[in-house]
């Protein structure tokens, strides 16, 4: 749950008249919800037993299997996180002592259905896994798309001015551009732009590109993780058992042994490494002038006998 909860983008959500970004995952087995204010930020996990208890005690009308509660909560949550809230369920929350408590009032087989969300503050490494890390790397994607951007600005400038030298003109005058100055332009931004951004509000954090922008940077944390971990686990590898060492080394003392086991009985494992053995070792193959491979005696011809027509 928790690692599926990292690729799921943030949305923007409203409770009455307080905004808040919300994440969510449910599954099977549980639920976990994560909601901030951009002031603080709560969550909660819940197991198929936690949800199959409070379930009893909100609706002791209904009468199903977990799953298909938990089913039924996605069904009641994902179209708020999509921005496209059911007009038949009402969402309502209220700060309580040191949490948040989010409270869902809808229908369920034509009956009335409750559920509370029992939310307590994120721990200090939740919010940097889930907002702070993601956050960072997106500005700094962001940094390079307008590096490039810019460049790219630049060499349609260089394109355009050489096609105004040979002579080419414009069929619409209004078509016409100046020359991009980057300079100008941070300025023109920092004084036009950026206070209408910081003013429209913490809801509108995450827009639709920057939602998209999030699911990538977190799906390419997650993907290196994965190699990290591989890696810490490739790189120990196991020795072997101590019966099969014992057995290269009674093969490597015998006589009288193919020339594949002498060179085997060159090398012992040590700390999970494969390494030489020293040159005391006893009787190494290479040192027994008894085990060099002689060449065989050539057979002596039978002479022919000569006589009239030889």
């Amino acid at each position: 749950l928790e690692s599926s909860l990292l690729t799921q983008p943030w949305a923007s959500v409203c409770f009455g008249e307080s905004a808040f970004l919300a994440k969510a995952c449910f599954r099977d087995t549980g639920y976990i919800l994560l909601i901030s204010d951009l002031s603080s930020v709560w969550y909660e996990s819940a197991d198929a037993e936690a949800v199959g208890q409070r379930s009893k005690e909100l609706n002791k009308r209904l009468t199903v299997h977990v799953s298909s509660f938990l089913h039924h909560l996605c069904k009641l949550m994902c179209p708020l996180l999509a921005g496209q809230p059911d007009a038949t369920t009402s969402f309502s929350c209220h700060h309580t002592a040191g949490g948040l408590s989010l409270h869902v009032k809808s229908e369920l087989s034509g009956l009335p259905f409750y559920w509370d969300f029992h939310c307590c503050p994120a721990p200090v490494e939740m919010v940097s896994c889930h907002l702070v890390r993601p956050l960072i790397r997106m500005s700094l994607a962001l940094q390079y798309q307008v590096q490039e951007l810019t460049s790219l600005l630049l060499q349609k400038d260089a394109e355009i001015e050489d096609y105004r030298e040979s002579g080419a003109a414009l069929s619409r005058d209004r078509l016409r551009t100046e020359p991009f100055q980057e300079e100008t332009f941070q300025q023109n931004f920092m004084a036009e732009s950026l206070p209408q951004i910081c003013s429209a509000g913490e809801g509108q954090a995450f827009a639709s590109a920057l939602r998209q922008l999030y699911a990538a940077v977190t799906q390419q944390e997650a993907k290196q993780a994965r190699k990290r971990q591989h890696s810490e686990t490739a790189g120990h590898p196991h020795p072997l058992p101590p019966s099969q060492e014992d057995e290269t080394a009674s093969s490597s003392e015998g006589t009288m042994v193919s020339a594949a086991l002498e060179t085997a009985s060159l090398y012992q494992w040590q700390d999970g490494a494969c390494t030489s053995l020293p040159s005391s070792h006893p009787n190494p193959p290479s040192s027994s002038p008894a085990q060099k491979p002689r060449l065989p005696a050539a057979k002596a011809k039978p002479k022919k006998a000569k006589g009239l027509f030889s």
